[in-house]
């Protein structure tokens, strides 16, 4: 079930299912073409001779139905479902009065009710899709018809037609552009809607119809073109134009795509070369997969169970059936004859298996799938109602865009994360640089002074003033005129192939191929060097506030495989110079060797930039005689018009003049992290939630901003980088990052500590970062192998990689190993050495292999996986996860358009995951613990009274009472309870993190719990048929007339039915909100009601025949003895439930139990001026953004900039053509391995899925590595201070206390291993006594960490982290 959302020009229709057939039927019934499409041949303005083809016209259409075909092709769709198909047969079954003891009507309401509210929604939907399809068809364009422009539909343009798009208008389809306003012919195009792309790209048209500006001269062009069929590469086209007995070749350049919009350029006039669906656009839209949770399959198995349950009571009263009637009934045939059709016992049981069938179906009622839906619905507006999941900056509140997966939200096990524009801004920012070897940027405050951002506006009335520097001396420099500052902007200023747009004086606009480039442009303007305008031939610089025109003589461009670019300039005295900037590991080889000195002073500078995160770049220079620039011009205009390899030509020849090269210096840009990321992380660390991050960026830009979110820490045990180029490698690679962890997990890694992060860049080798205080105590290590050495002799399987291993590792491989690495027989290896890291990050990786990690992980593992990211190619990865969420940021929103759900910011998923998911999956599982008990405990009854009704199929309760049960008495109170119901509080949900295990562990609802609520139900139903049945049996009226009758009978177990179940409801809802009240007693109140009205005597009056019963329920009810009955039958059913739930939460309790107590105490013995608290809590704690330090280590060079950046604009600016353009507070948290309950079921989980997997570690011997206990990570500094809450109760003083030991005010545990019994006496003092729930239970539930008494037994774990006591609004 889908939320239908309005988009407005937002290409809404694309994510929708699209069938080509139905598309040609909409366009006017045109015939099905025979055969695929091989080649498509279009002549302009010839519609006749284009119709001989049947192209699809330009209407789309995404609805399914109309008026006319709703009505059957809805129900056929519906009958599909397993479910309807077998109550529509029940139906049938009814309506045949041999065998049916039910009146039609109790199966034909409930199915009409469901059928209907889902062909509502239905309906609802395609409601929507028609709204959106006519808007879009319905746009008007101009049409070029008889050589007059007439306004036309779109979806009335046809392949061969000339239309004309002006300024900020979407291009209808896919054009091939003829000519523009602009000179020579560009145009430009922005593509967010098509590829997530938001800077402008340009177009061109061929010179021979560049002239054909003029409508008059259009209208008589009669140009054939002859390409490739319609498909989705956006990225090529392939074609050519024959006219005036010419051909010329046509390339993506002259093609304009549906799903574009013109800017910048007045008016444009294209030939539609593929209209509709064969446009590329929709070529990409595909089928959206239908994705279905975890809880869906398992309800799936379990109704077919159910239904061989059904068979089975069918078959044993049938058999009782035919028993009784060979024994008993022929005893009766004289006056009890069977009915005409039956003529043997044999036939009346067939007939009596029937029946039963009829009579049991309600253990799965049909009310159970529109419940189900219900509830979904309200979770989804939760999500779209939640306020603080709303972003006021961009004014977007999160959306789920789909209803079907929000329990899966609870389950999550891996995250698939994008990083441009999920984890960070997209929005890049000059921060430092280094000029001629001396550093600028850096900067210190104190408490007393804080530095203010320069005003750059001073003398430069241009600056743009939104880039913030503070360090003063470098504008200094320039403005005193040092010439290397001076040059270094000015480089800054002409290398590039930025547009700039003046919407009026002083008010400039740069459009650049990459937010790195604009970020460089952007910074040169603000120190003095404003980049203004260009000339295909010259480049207009504002230098310090004199105007300066270079001649642009020739611009090297960028691409993937150079990694720089250069331009080659003259300035006004005459000077030629080229300018190159570009990665620093390829432009240091080209500087001439009187830079050696200098390059050293600039890499170290480089590498403190890279440790900060920044993204870097290198930048230098070269003088060029006339001589050399005649010389080299001449090859450079050969290789130009080669006819073949004529990119490799060119690169050559760029070789040769970016050789000898002086270096300038190298500038330092920041990514900026979204806001709250690196907390976020921390947070789903907890909640054992793997992140892996899939970026198309280089390796050393992904791997620091993976050190500033904290997903790396300079803490791990170890980081292990692949980047091996053939399978062998690749192979050993992973083989011997295995090794590591095994053997530091054997030997604490001593001896690995030297090791650092630059060893990492070779094959294999990692940071070194043990702490012995960190690992096993050795006498456990031995003990541990004592129990493993007894496993192998007793045969038993090998322990898997991830439960031998501890510490923390980190992975990171590149994408042309990863390519080598998800290959059919190396998928385990990388596997196995993955999961086993605490993180992983896949660089250089293509959308493709994006989507392929993401298969592998749900194939292999059987885990819950969701992918985020906000950009066209993170699409693939978003459609192919259970879950997909897409960011609505920098980069379109294609991303949005093919997720489940949406929101602005990263931060937001821990509380749709931790808040909303886990609360998802709570209310779905107790949901239908409670729909299957109390089904069950109505529906046996009919059971039981088989063998003392002659196995009749006579029923227990009135017809009426079967058709309500589901859909009146008992439907509302399991659906508030479903819709609202909570654990724990939000804040606790976000606060202990570890209650989210249990949906990933899939406790709350799998097939021991479903058989637990069968077997309850079971229970339930014998007691209240036999309890009844015993008293009544015997009982008498106070006027000594016997209550052994049937009615009397019926409506005390229906009446006792209804309040059994009532009080269960009751008793499982954890959270009761005034809509349960009304619900559970409204429902209570309204069984009454109707109850006496079908035993009234107006009833009677007006419906004899059905109300046979005349007060009944009156005189049953009036009788002490049927009351006692139904309070007995209670107590018996409710006080074992009772029962057990208090021994459980007394012997074994659950986290969220323990989590409420420690909140009932908390708010019962609060004190007023409490303690600051520290620890792992999140609410309420102030972050700021700078409270995220900058980690200190060493570190190779490393540039973002060069793989960002796109291959840009050179060839059309230096073709002649006019390029004008119109006027933490949670940082570093350790993976503690708990020993709880919970713990021991995921390692039981992990080896189950590693045996299933082969259970092959890898070579070397490592399957029978030997086991050594999962040991806490080494403790980790916190990089700022936590403001905990102002009441602090006694039960957790005496872990509060434990600052004044290990943990320092500020949050940096400071304490080693010594003080961590002193931290135990103070949690196990008088005033920590936390009654009935020991409070070391409480620790150890929650946070899996020992008392005193685990510790004096030899093991050496650290003390649990500091808690935070919560502070919230609700308290």
């Amino acid at each position: 079930m889908t939320v239908p959302k309005d988009i407005p020009d937002k290409w809404f229709p694309i994510v929708l299912p699209l069938q080509r057939k139905k598309q040609n039927q909409v366009a006017g019934g045109l015939k099905k073409r025979k055969g695929k499409e091989e080649e498509r041949k279009v002549r302009a303005n010839d519609r006749e001779y284009n119709e001989k083809f049947q192209y699809a016209s330009n209407c789309i259409g995404t609805s399914k139905y109309n008026i006319v075909t709703f009505l059957p092709v809805n129900l056929f769709e519906q009958f599909q479902e397993v479910a309807n198909t077998y109550f529509l047969f029940l139906l049938i079954l009814q309506l045949i009065p041999q065998i049916s003891s039910l009146s039609w009507f109790t199966t034909i309401v409930p199915l009409v009710l469901v059928l209907s509210i889902t062909a509502v929604k239905d309906a609802t939907d395609d409601y929507f899709r028609h709204k959106s399809d006519n808007q879009v068809n319905n746009r008007q364009s101009q049409v070029l018809i008889n050589g007059i422009l007439q306004k036309e539909k779109w979806m009335n343009v046809r392949v061969g037609d000339i239309i004309k798009l002006e300024n900020n208008q979407f291009v209808a389809a896919d054009l091939l552009l003829l000519s523009s306003s602009e000179p020579h012919s560009l145009c430009y195009i922005e593509t967010a809607e098509l590829d997530g792309e938001t800077n402008m790209k340009v177009r061109q048209s061929l010179v021979v119809t560049a002239e054909l500006g003029d409508p008059s001269n259009l209208a008589q062009f009669d140009g054939e073109v002859v390409c490739e069929p319609p498909n989705n590469k956006l990225d090529r086209f392939c074609g050519t134009l024959y006219w005036k007995e010419s051909k010329y070749p046509l390339s993506n350049q002259n093609m304009l795509l549906r799903g574009c919009v013109l800017r910048n350029t007045e008016y444009c006039y294209g030939l539609v070369i593929f209209a509709g669906p064969d446009s590329k656009l929709m070529q990409n839209s595909g089928r959206t997969k239908f994705k279905r949770t975890s809880i869906d399959r398992l309800m799936n198995t379990l109704v077919l169970w159910i239904f061989g349950f059904l068979v089975c009571m069918g078959v044993i009263l049938a058999i009782g059936n035919a028993v009784w009637e060979r024994e008993v009934g022929t005893l009766f045939q004289s006056f009890l004859p069977w009915d005409l059709p039956v003529d043997n016992f044999m036939f009346s049981a067939f007939l009596s298996f029937w029946s039963y069938v009829i009579i049991l179906n309600t253990v799965v009622p049909i009310s159970l799938y529109v419940s189900v839906e219900v509830i979904r619905l309200g979770h989804s507006y939760f999500i779209n109602w939640d306020r603080r999941m709303y972003c006021n900056r961009s004014n977007t509140p999160a959306e789920a865009r789909t209803t079907t997966l929000n329990e899966e939200l609870g389950q999550v096990e891996y995250i698939f994360s994008d990083k441009t524009g999920t984890l960070t801004q997209n929005i890049m920012t000059f921060n430092k640089c280094s000029i001629n070897g001396h550093a600028y940027g850096t900067h210190t405050h104190t408490h007393t002074h804080r530095p203010q951002p320069l005003d750059f506006s001073v003398g430069n009335p241009l600056a743009d003033g939104g880039l913030c520097f503070y360090d003063a001396s470098l504008l200094e420099a320039v403005k005193t005129g040092e010439p290397a500052a001076q040059e270094f902007f000015r480089l800054l200023s002409l290398c590039h192939t930025a547009m700039s747009e003046e919407k009026r004086e002083g008010a400039l606009l740069y459009k650049a191929q990459s937010p790195d480039e604009g970020a460089l442009v952007t910074a040169a303007r603000n120190f003095g060097f404003v980049f203004r305008s260009r000339t295909p031939g010259t480049i207009t610089v504002h230098e310090l506030g004199r105007p300066v025109t270079y001649t642009l003589l020739a611009i090297l461009d960028f691409n993937n495989i150079r990694k720089r670019m250069s331009v080659i300039v003259r300035n006004p005295e005459g000077r030629i110079r080229l300018y190159c900037k570009g990665a620093d590991t390829v432009l240091f080889e080209r500087l001439h060797p009187c830079n050696h000195e200098l390059m050293n002073i600039t890499s170290d500078h480089l590498n403190e930039y890279a440790a900060d995160g920044l993204r870097t770049l290198a930048l230098a220079y070269r003088d060029l005689s006339e001589e050399e620039w005649e010389e080299w011009s001449e090859h450079y205009r050969g290789a130009g018009k080669a006819a073949d390899c004529r990119e490799d030509r060119l690169a050559a020849t760029y070789e040769e003049i970016e050789q000898d090269m002086m270096l300038l210096g190298a500038t330092a840009i920041e990514d900026k992290l979204q806001e709250g990321v690196p907390e976020t992380i921390a947070i789903l660390s907890l909640a054992n939630i793997k992140i892996w991050v899939l970026t198309g960026d280089k390796q050393e830009t992904a791997v620091n901003i993976g050190y500033s979110c904290k997903m790396l820490t300079d803490d791990m045990t170890e980081i292990f980088i692949i980047n091996g180029h053939t399978v062998q490698s690749v192979r050993e690679e992973l083989r011997r990052a295995r090794n590591r962890m095994v053997s530091h997990s054997s030997d604490g890694g001593k001896g690995d500590e030297a090791q650092g992060w630059a060893q990492t860049c070779s094959p294999g080798n990692g940071v070194g970062e043990g702490d012995p205080a960190g690992w096993p105590h050795p006498q456990e290590k031995e003990k541990e192998k004592e129990k493993e050495k007894e496993k192998e002799k007793q045969g038993g399987p090998a322990p898997s990689l991830l439960e031998t291993i501890s510490g923390e590792f980190a992975l990171v491989i590149s994408g042309h190993s990863l390519a080598h690495a998800l290959e059919g027989d190396m998928e385990q290896e990388f596997l196995e050495t993955a999961c086993a890291c605490r993180a992983v990050i896949c660089c250089r990786v293509t959308p493709l292999q994006k989507a392929m990690v993401v298969e592998v992980i749900k194939r292999h593992k059987k885990a819950v996986t969701l992918a985020i990211g906000d950009g066209a190619n993170d699409v693939s990865m978003i459609k192919t996860a259970h879950i997909g969420v897409g960011i609505s940021g920098q980069e379109g929103i294609q991303a949005v358009l093919s997720s489940d759900y949406s929101f602005s910011q990263f931060r937001f998923l821990q509380r749709l995951l931790l808040v909303h998911g886990r609360w998802s999956y709570l209310r779905m599982c107790r949901f239908l613990c409670y729909f299957f008990y109390k089904n069950f405990a109505f529906t046996m009854v009919h059971f039981w009274f088989g063998f003392f009704c002659g196995f009749s199929a006579q029923t227990v309760y009135d017809q009426y009472f079967i058709t309500l049960y589901n859909i009146v008495y008992t439907s509302l109170p399991v659906l508030a309870m479903g819709i609202f119901d909570q654990d724990v509080p939000e804040q606790r949900s976000l606060e202990y993190p570890k209650l989210y295990e249990p949906g990933q562990l899939n406790l709350l609802f799998n097939k021991r719990e479903f058989f637990i609520c069968i077997a309850q139900g079971i229970y339930t139903s014998v007691v209240l048929f036999f309890v009844p049945y015993g008293i009544l049996a015997h009982a008498t009226q106070s006027t000594g007339v016997p209550l052994a009758d049937y009615q009397t009978f019926a409506v005390t177990t229906a009446t006792a039915l209804v309040i059994v179940v009532s009080v269960q409801i009751a008793l499982d809802t954890g959270y009761w909100t005034a809509i349960n009240h009304f619900f559970v007693w409204g429902s209570l109140g309204l069984y009454f009601t109707i109850l006496f009205m079908m035993h009234s005597s107006l009833l009677f009056s007006i419906f004899p025949k059905q109300f046979h019963f005349l007060g009944s329920a009156q005189n049953t009810l009036e009788q002490p003895v049927v009351w006692l009955t139904i309070a007995l039958a209670t107590v018996i059913c409710i006080a074992p439930v009772l029962a057990f739930r208090f021994l459980k939460l007394d012997l074994k309790p659950q986290l969220a139990d323990t989590v409420r107590y420690t909140q009932l105490v908390s708010q019962k013995k609060r004190k007023p001026g409490g303690r600051d608290g520290c620890g792992m809590g999140v609410s309420g704690v102030g972050l700021g953004a700078g409270a995220l330090g900058r980690l200190g280590r060493s570190g190779s060079r490393r540039s973002g900039y060069a793989f960002a950046h796109q291959e840009g604009f050179g060839e059309l600016i230096t073709s002649g053509k006019n390029m004008r353009l119109s006027s933490l507070a949670l940082a570093n948290f350790a993976s503690r391995h708990s020993s709880s309950w919970i713990d021991t079921l995921r390692k039981k989980k992990h080896a189950n899925s590693a045996n299933s997997a082969n259970g092959a570690v890898g070579a070397n011997g490592q399957q029978g590595a030997p086991h050594t206990p999962p040991a806490s990570a080494p403790p980790l500094s916190n990089s700022s201070s936590l403001s905990g809450p102002q009441d602090t109760p006694p039960e957790e003083a005496g872990l509060s206390s434990c600052r004044e030991e290990g943990v320092a005010r500020d949050g940096v545990q400071i304490g080693g291993t010594s003080s961590h019994g002193n931290r135990c006496a103070r949690a196990t003092s008088p005033d920590g006594e936390t009654g009935g729930c020991s409070f070391g239970a409480v620790q150890e539930a929650l946070f899996g960490w020992r008392g005193v008494g685990a510790r004096a037994s030899g093991t050496s774990s650290p003390g649990p982290p500091p808690i935070m006591e919560e502070s919230s609004p609700a308290e």
